[in-house]
């Protein structure tokens, strides 16, 4: 089915394990838009610590392996690679390793400064070509686009959450642990809404969208509905 290209910013936050990157792919791929991964983006950052083996909790080493370190990643939906000092990391930055640490990194006040810059300037870079972008994160209504056009906060319970990053895993060729992947990502929940700096939160303006009870194509469905909605597509232009 053929859709109108996107025009504008879409935010898409939420805890982890609610399906927001595969969504926001096939939202993004669907408008013509360019797609941005600002968890990717924290995580390789982490990456860059473990290797350097610096503790998480030490801000001013985060500080400053973060600030010398190559961070890019890349915006086609299709192939949104991730890379490291020039290598890519993208099935590296998804190992336990890193979820274990990424919320100790993400919570330093100058890595989201430094990074959430550098996602500003690619979302600037996407509105004068191709005109819209999707970005998905944790803090992209509240902090990084506040401005955006629609803002759609994707949750589901945690234990459904699990399940779903257990499957993913398996299927990509780690190890699954429902149990751990549950306790995981109830420790996430606690540490990204509790953090001082750009907190996990539903920004006032968004949509909530509970996606336990939702398979891929309904969360989809949803979203190309809002996007309608609030008139963020080139009725002129479809996407190729």
């Amino acid at each position: 089915m053929a859709h109108a290209q996107l025009r504008g910013v879409v935010a898409l936050d939420g805890p982890s394990g609610t399906g927001k990157s595969t969504v926001s792919r096939r939202l993004a791929s669907a408008l013509g838009a360019t797609y941005l991964d600002t968890g990717a983006m924290y995580r390789a950052a982490t990456l860059a610590v473990l290797r350097a083996g610096a503790d998480p909790s030490d801000e001013a080493e985060v500080r400053r392996i973060v600030s010398a370190a190559r961070l890019v990643v890349g915006t086609d939906p299709g192939h949104p690679e991730v890379l490291l000092d020039g290598v890519d990391v993208g099935r590296e930055i998804r190992g336990p390793q890193v979820t274990a640490a990424v919320s100790a990194v993400s919570a330093v006040a100058e890595v989201r400064r430094l990074l959430v810059g550098q996602q500003r300037e690619v979302i600037r870079r996407a509105l004068v070509s191709p005109g819209g972008i999707v970005v998905e994160g944790r803090d992209i209504g509240t902090a990084v686009a506040p401005e955006a056009g629609l803002k759609v906060y994707l949750t589901a319970s945690a234990r459904a959450r699990a399940e779903r990053r257990t499957a993913q895993d398996v299927s990509e060729g780690r190890a699954g642990n429902l149990d751990r992947t549950h306790q995981d990502v109830q420790r996430r929940d606690a540490l990204d809404s509790g953090r001082a700096v750009s907190p996990l939160r539903m920004a006032d303006d968004a949509v909530e969208l509970d996606t336990t009870e939702l398979d891929l194509p309904a969360v989809l469905e949803q979203l190309h509905k809002l996007v309608e909605l609030r008139g963020l597509t080139d009725p002129e232009r479809t996407a190729p």
